[in-house]
């Protein structure tokens, strides 16, 4: 899928009700992928208090959250991080995700190939169910790993490829192996995982 797609991804990938009808056509109305992102089905998989638990995001710590959408994940960052950047593509979204959000969450609209963060800017990269809808993920990765401070880290949610309630089809996602495989190539290395998603896995690399 081309990154034009980037700021509908996890729109994409919790349209619980569509999938469970069989129902594979998606709107291009941004009113109803921000529907999606927020509904609170999404909760109960997406799990987003215990993801925010498992950052351990200090006062001091600067977050992109890439790919942010209606700020499903920043507007929770915003509460515990000195810095959030809501990236995003698509500027209807990032308008949502902006509304009565705290001050310190700033909303960047990014390029399709480009999220548009300054050099050594950064201490967290974020991704949830992001990077399998990005075509050139080396060269994306490169930009990103730019954008991180030296010591800071790449976290990676995305789905498990195999048969799933929720999520893209087979054929869209990313292996776990893949997944490390590619971001380790682009200057990162594993440095922990957790187990406590029911359909994704949840991966923390350093910036070399």
């Amino acid at each position: 899928m081309n990154l034009a797609r980037l700021s509908l991804l996890a729109a994409i990938a919790c349209c619980l009700a569509a999938q469970r009808h069989g129902e594979h056509r998606m709107t291009h109305d941004a009113a109803e992928y921000a529907r999606r992102l927020e509904d609170p089905l999404r909760d109960s998989w997406q799990k987003p208090h215990e993801v925010v638990a498992a950052l351990e995001l200090k006062p001091t710590e600067t977050i992109a959250d890439i790919g942010a959408g209606t700020g499903y994940f920043s507007r929770r960052f915003a509460r515990h991080a000195g810095k959030v950047f809501a990236v995003d593509i698509d500027s209807r979204l990032l308008q949502m995700a902006a509304n009565g959000a705290s001050p310190n969450l700033t909303t960047v609209l990014a390029a399709n190939d480009d999220p548009k963060l300054a050099p050594a800017s950064i201490d967290t990269a974020f991704f949830c169910d992001v990077l399998h809808h990005i075509d050139d993920r080396p060269a994306y990765l490169a930009k990103v790993r730019a954008a991180i401070k030296p010591g800071g880290r790449l976290v990676v949610i995305d789905f498990h490829k195999r048969e799933l309630p929720v999520g893209p089809g087979i054929a869209m996602k990313i292996a776990r192996q893949e997944m490390i495989r590619e971001i380790e190539a682009a200057g990162f290395a594993l440095s922990k995982e957790l187990d406590i998603l029911p359909y994704q896995y949840f991966l923390f690399f350093d910036r070399k």
